[in-house]
């Protein structure tokens, strides 16, 4: 079984249960709340694994990033996007170095500016 294997599932369970009854999920109680709270959730998870990171606690650290990605996997399905979304565009990276995707994004940001 791989990982994404495991996030299929996972998207797969999120999907379900967003439109679920919220007293009884906090998949749907928390996309009920709309985007801003999915948001919320994910900066407040992004910071504990920044603080667990400081800690050099390695349970805690992997603990804080598996809720960090479940939260975001929540934002990716009020998109109608999936971990296979995020995952082909970390293949289309790969092999590319980091330096150059960052220029080239910033070329692409510096022209769509241009544009409008």
């Amino acid at each position: 079984m791989s990982s994404n294997d495991t996030l299929a599932r996972l998207a797969a369970v999120i999907e379900s249960r967003r439109r679920a009854d919220a007293d009884k999920s906090y998949v749907a109680r928390l996309s009920a709340k709309g985007l801003d709270a999915i948001l919320k959730k994910i900066g407040e998870e992004a910071s504990e694994v920044i603080m667990a990171a400081k800690d050099g606690d390695r349970a805690r650290i992997t603990a804080e990033v598996a809720d960090l990605w479940f939260h975001s996997m929540i934002a990716l399905a009020q998109f109608g996007l999936s971990p296979a979304d995020v995952l082909a565009e970390l293949e289309r990276r790969e092999g590319q170095s980091g330096l150059e995707e960052f220029a080239l994004r910033k070329a692409d940001q510096r022209d769509a500016e241009e544009g409008a």
